[in-house]
């Protein structure tokens, strides 16, 4: 499909996609970054987007002055969104959580429920900081928070502390590395390596998982 193909050439391509976007439109590129952003972690039927790979990319093409991208402003607004939007998906998983996921469940699909709720299980309020590491996960923590798993005071703290570890450990990581000849010339192999590090917790959680299941059948 024409859209899937689209969409991985923006994933793997993130950072030519910034200069295009930061040439041609100049500071609003900053609304842009902040919106995907906001999606990704405040919309839970948006958990593809590639938060990751956005923020690291940020970092990178930031890291070269003819740019135009200021690192410091990019990250500020960054952080903001993912503050933002956690706190709008626990508040819409707190009024009507339930609802939605009877009433929409090809979008807010079971399993991915499933998966965030053994996160908790497993690591308890420290789920909203290490979500933000985990693409799907990321999306779905703030709402599975908000349908009971955390009240709202907690939940604040381990928000703001989650999105600052985020883009406070990606970003400067695009800044360093993306001065390197070699990430420049191979970035797309770069954002392969990040989505594939991000999935391995979830990897390990359903082997774990169906491990458990064979052994109590």
């Amino acid at each position: 499909m024409d859209w899937i193909k689209t969409f991985l050439d923006v994933v793997l391509h993130l950072q030519d996609h910034l200069y295009e976007l930061t040439r041609n439109h100049g500071a609003w590129v900053y609304g842009i970054l902040f919106l995907i952003i906001f999606a990704e972690t405040g919309l839970v039927v948006t958990p593809v987007l590639p938060g990751d790979s956005l923020i690291f990319a940020v970092g990178a093409v930031a890291a070269n002055p003819d740019a135009g991208l200021n690192v410091w402003v990019a990250g500020a607004l960054m952080i903001a969104a993912a503050i933002l939007g956690d706190a709008v998906n626990y508040s819409v998983g707190k009024a009507s959580g339930d609802y939605l996921a009877r009433r929409f469940p090809r979008i807010i699909r079971p399993e991915y429920l499933e998966k965030t709720r053994r996160f908790f299980e497993v690591y308890g309020g420290k789920t909203v900081i290490l979500a933000r590491f985990v693409p799907i996960v990321r999306t779905f923590a703030p709402f599975v928070a908000g349908m009971g798993a955390m009240d709202r005071s907690r939940f604040l703290f381990f928000n703001v502390t989650g999105a600052v570890a985020w883009v406070g450990l990606i970003l400067p990581a695009g800044w360093f590395l993306g001065r390197l000849e070699f990430v420049k010339r191979r970035f797309e192999v770069i954002v392969l390596g990040i989505i594939f590090v991000s999935v391995l917790p979830m990897v390990w959680e359903a082997w774990k998982a169906r491990r458990q299941a064979s052994r109590n059948p």
